[in-house]
């Protein structure tokens, strides 16, 4: 009997303002056959510190968090702070 976990991003979503979403699947494996599976969902958003973050997620936000991104981000959160 061999039991193993493994853990791995499996989903990863860009939302409309930016906003990263990614969950990490944890899986408990017995001979090869699924005895468990959770998930972990985590948010990130624009211009956010990455210090700790999976590789691939901090592609992704490298890649959508342009400048323009995460000024609309910024001020969207400015203008409902203001209302």
């Amino acid at each position: 009997m061999s039991l193993t976990k493994t853990t791995n991003i499996d989903q990863i979503t860009v939302t409309e303002n930016g906003i990263v979403l990614y969950r990490e699947a944890t899986r408990v494996m017995e001979d090869g056959k699924e005895l468990s599976k959770t998930f972990h969902r985590t948010s990130l958003t624009p211009g956010q510190d990455l210090t700790g973050q999976p590789a691939s997620v901090v592609a992704i936000c490298n890649v959508a968090w342009t400048p323009e991104v995460v000024a609309a981000y910024q001020a969207q959160i400015a203008a409902q702070q203001g209302a």
